[in-house]
């Protein structure tokens, strides 16, 4: 399953990564849009713990593509 993902994955290029990612935050704005206890959610959490997930999620993309030689 993995391979075939991987496979699926090279033949996009930046703009199809692109939309993809718009898409999916497209799609998170939706449902706390039409669903209000995910908003009450989103509103309730302190948003440095937004921050610090984001951090954690992206360090290794980062390293990847910036560090990693």
């Amino acid at each position: 399953m993995i391979n075939e993902l991987n496979k699926g994955v090279k033949k996009m290029d930046i703009w199809d990564i692109g939309l993809t990612k718009l898409s999916v935050a497209l799609g998170v704005l939706f449902i706390i849009t039409i669903w209000s206890a995910a908003m009450d959610w989103v509103h309730s959490v302190n948003p440095w713990y937004f921050l610090i997930a984001f951090v954690i999620v992206a360090i290794r993309p980062v390293y990847k593509f910036y560090l990693k030689k």
